[in-house]
């Protein structure tokens, strides 16, 4: 159990008795919250218990402190409990057990700080973009999100899968086939028009033109729409393959390829509109099939099925999400979708009634926009292709650590400016670089303790007393209430700023206290919090989906 969870539990326990007592005003109890104090004189961990409680019994803060103060049970670890104006409740954690978990981090390795909250299983599905074109910064956010997630909810004991919908049904593919089909005809040196709701971009060339190097003009003897469907599928397959190896250069893999045409061929689309009749969900009006999601909550009823006899996304979202939750099962899934599918999420909630599923079990996971930068410039056309910038292309100019490292360093709700040249700067004032030369320069110290022959595995931590050395293990330990804040809250961001507090008071101790020194038994110690250093700073870049490098 975490200390949050403990003096949480401690705290709620001396209210109950401090009330039985008479001591307090019996009253409904606000939510008991733990946190870390501003100034590290005020101890590890803080409540305002008293401060929230004084607003609706009407005592002074200082004496509700005080009432629990006296009935607080012992709570291990915990060396020193102080009340300080005008009404937070402090606690100090005994040095004893900070430098014990030095050799907890040294034994269990990359595990340590790994939580145990809960055993569900949970479904991210992330990216999905349609198989049209390659992915951009957009797609990239997304993923890195995702992919993070899924690392931190695995460590906090949740069973995750993650998923890749793939959107291949739908008119959006007939679009991109016809256009692959115009741009593999002009490339043969013949007139062709591109569909009016196509797809223009120069990829779409590229890809012609491997088609007729292979093919040739294979295509241009058969039935028109014979060759839209075979070179249609071809590219397809093109496209996927570029995402998977964008993906991959990105640190992002998944566990599924789910098809959206299987859920036609495999009945879950069947299945579900006849649910949704039979619950009288559905109704025929303008030539169309409508989703009555306004009597569940929604503003207004969506389309099922066209005029024309087309299933919407909608639609077939709503046999996806059958699939996911009473055919496989999940307890939790989550979607995370880019910024224009917002209003797509209180119709999911609606169908999530209709599906008697409780909709808490759905969370959907909106991601803003990222604007690309260099320096004060903002950066929209791909010097590559004349083209808006894709992922790969930032990849390439930045590396793919930095990518994540930057998308994760803002909530998901928050819109995005992406500095490349920052990204790349080698200095403090980048903080990818910052956070990677913290670990090179840990590697570096661990080197030279080899090459020197010093053997720390058996070195006494209980001779690490000096400030800088006990911060920082007070960050170091931090490692497992950051994995259940983002487990709990699923904010990834939260990592890279930990990450950077880490460099920060690694890089301060560093400084303050030789590490390799005259003195042995002193040596040995630091060495072995410079290697329990080392550990949470790798498993934290590692969550992030990004390398530790040695030397920089």
């Amino acid at each position: 159990m975490s200390f949050h969870k403990k003096l949480a539990t401690a705290l709620e326990q001396a209210l109950e008795q401090a009330q039985q007592k008479g001591l307090i005003v019996t009253a409904n109890l606000p939510e008991i919250t733990i946190e870390r104090p501003a100034k590290p004189e005020n101890g590890d961990y803080a409540s305002s218990l008293p401060l929230k409680l004084a607003r609706v019994i009407g005592m002074r803060p200082m004496e509700i402190a005080d009432a629990i103060l006296k009935n607080l049970p012992s709570i291990e670890n915990i060396e020193k409990i102080d009340v300080a104006p005008p009404g937070f409740i402090n606690f100090t954690i005994s040095r004893k057990w900070l430098c014990g978990q030095v050799d907890i981090a040294c034994k269990t390795g990359e595990s340590y700080g790994d939580t145990d909250l809960d055993h569900k299983s949970v479904q991210i599905e992330f990216v999905s973009v349609n198989p049209t074109g390659p992915l951009h910064v957009g797609h990239g956010r997304g993923a890195v999100l995702g992919s993070t997630l899924a690392n931190v909810l695995r460590s906090a004991g949740y069973r995750v899968s993650t998923e890749y919908y793939i959107n291949d049904a739908g008119s959006q593919l007939d679009a991109f086939y016809r256009s692959l089909f115009a741009r593999y005809r002009q490339c043969l040196g013949e007139e062709a028009e591109l569909p009016e709701n196509g797809y223009h971009g120069n990829y779409m060339i590229d890809f012609a033109r491997q088609i007729v190097e292979v093919h040739k003009d294979k295509y241009l003897k058969m039935p028109p729409d014979e060759a839209v469907q075979e070179i249609g599928g071809i590219g397809i397959q093109m496209v996927m393959q570029k995402l998977k190896e964008d993906l991959e250069k990105l640190g992002v893999k998944f566990d599924v390829w789910f098809s959206e045409l299987s859920l036609f061929q495999n009945g879950q689309f069947d299945k579900t509109m006849t649910m949704l009749r039979e619950g009288s969900f559905v109704t025929e009006r303008e030539n169309a099939v409508w989703f009555a999601s306004s009597t569940l909550g929604d503003d207004r009823d969506n389309v099922l099925i066209r005029t024309d006899g087309t299933p919407t996304y909608f639609a077939s979202d709503i046999a996806y999400h059958y699939n996911k939750f009473v055919e496989r099962k999940f307890d939790t899934v989550i979607d995370i979708w880019g910024a224009d599918h917002q209003g797509h999420v209180s119709r999911m909630k609606a169908v999530m009634n209709a599906m008697e599923i409780n909709p808490d079990r759905l969370t959907i996971i909106i991601t803003q926009l990222v604007t690309l930068r260099r320096g004060q410039e903002i950066v929209r056309v791909s010097k590559r292709s004349g083209d808006l910038i894709t992922l790969r292309e930032v990849m390439d100019e930045v590396g793919a650590d930095a990518c994540r490292f930057v998308f994760l360093s803002r909530s998901a709700d928050s819109q995005m400016d992406f500095d490349l040249e920052l990204a790349i700067k080698q200095s403090a004032d980048n903080p990818v670089y910052y956070v990677q030369y913290a670990h090179a320069r840990i590697c570096s110290i661990l080197k030279n303790a080899l090459e020197k022959g010093i053997d720390f595995s058996k070195g006494d931590t209980s001779l690490l007393k000096l400030e800088p050395e006990l911060t920082l293990i007070r960050n170091m330990v931090k490692i497992s209430e950051v994995i259940e804040t983002v487990a709990t809250g699923l904010e990834p961001h939260h990592l890279p700023f930990y990450a950077q507090e880490l460099a920060t008071v690694f890089h301060s101790f560093y400084k303050q206290c030789r590490v390799i020194s005259d003195d042995d038994a002193l040596t040995r110690s630091r060495l072995k919090l410079v290697k329990a250093a080392q550990i949470v700073l790798a498993k934290t870049l590692h969550l992030m989906g990004m390398t530790a490098p040695e030397s920089m």
